[in-house]
Formats: C-alpha cells, sequence, structure tokens
C-alpha cells in the first residue's frame, strides 16, 4: 500500500483538490480530507506523539523506580557505604533505596517523556503541527499507480508539501 500526503493552505485549494481528484475518477473511499471541518488526526489515526510518550513515560515509572528502589538498597546492603551518619545500618539502606527509586524516576522521565516524544513522534508531528496552524490535508492510498497520478492531479494546485509514503516505512 503507497500513500500520498499533499499540504494546502486552505480549506478552499483542498476542497478543489478533492473534487479534481474525484473528476479524475479516484475512488472517494482513499481520498481523505484532513483539518478544520473534516477529519481530525486522531480520527484518521495518526498517533499524538505526546500521548504516545505519556503512556511510556508512565509504563517505564512503573518499573524503574521500584527496580531503582530494589537496586539502591542492594548496593548499599552490599557495600555497607554510610551515607549519612547520623542513621544506623537500615537506615542508610533505605535512603539509598530511595536515592535509586529517585534516580529511575528521572530515568523515566528523561527517556519516556523527552527522548521519546522526539523518537517516536518520525513524520507525524509536523503533519499535525501544519493542522494546528489551520492547513489542510490531502490523503491518497492505493497500489503505486494511483498514487503517482494522484501526484500529477495534485501538483496543479501547488501545495506546500507533496509526500509519498510506502506501507514498510508508514508505522
Amino acid at each position: 500500500m503507497n500513500y500520498l500526503v499533499a499540504v494546502l493552505p486552505d480549506r478552499k485549494q483542498a476542497e478543489a483538490a478533492y473534487s479534481a481528484l474525484e473528476e479524475a475518477g479516484f475512488p472517494i473511499s482513499q481520498v481523505n480530507i484532513l483539518g478544520n471541518g473534516y477529519m481530525s488526526a486522531d480520527e484518521f489515526g495518526l498517533k499524538d506523539p505526546g500521548k504516545q510518550a505519556r503512556k511510556q513515560k508512565n509504563l517505564l515509572f512503573y518499573w524503574l523506580v521500584p527496580f531503582g528502589f530494589v537496586a539502591g538498597y542492594a548496593f548499599n546492603f552490599l557495600t555497607n557505604i554510610e551515607i549519612f551518619p547520623e542513621f544506623n545500618e537500615i537506615g542508610n539502606h533505605i535512603s539509598a533505596g530511595f536515592l535509586g527509586g529517585i534516580a529511575g524516576a528521572l530515568g523515566a522521565g528523561l527517556l519516556g517523556g523527552g527522548i521519546g516524544e522526539k523518537v517516536s513522534s518520525g513524520n507525524i508531528l509536523p503533519y499535525r503541527n501544519r493542522l494546528d496552524a489551520g492547513k489542510y490535508l490531502i490523503l491518497v492510498h492505493g497500489n503505486e499507480d494511483l498514487t503517482q497520478e494522484a501526484t500529477r492531479v495534485l501538483y496543479q494546485f501547488e501545495p506546500e508539501n507533496l509526500q509519498r509514503y510506502t506501507e514498510s516505512s508508514v508505522k
């Protein structure tokens, strides 16, 4: 399956492009308009990278905080390092466990939230940003010949961006 994404600046051009595709005989079931008044990015299935990153961060938090606590406790138990001189041996072990848990929480926030959003967004984030800016997307999906013909039809509307994808490059 191949995909073609065209970014158009306003609703009038998006509707004209859709009509041109319809007149050229394209199956309407394979053409979508995304934008204000039409299908949203979430309805079409363009996942919000921020939402995905929050899910990933929560999952990492769930696993890394307890692991960090156990690792910190075990390390202090094995080495008998005195973190706080005023605490007894058990108090130092528990303090080390809390510090390990804090390190796990920081790791989950950094990897799941910050880096996770940048890595998982791929090409979706620029398209979502354009939709948020009031632009419109025309999406055509089908075989290679269909997307090549759609490229020729849509090119006459001078889209801001015209990008083709194959099934293997789309997540």
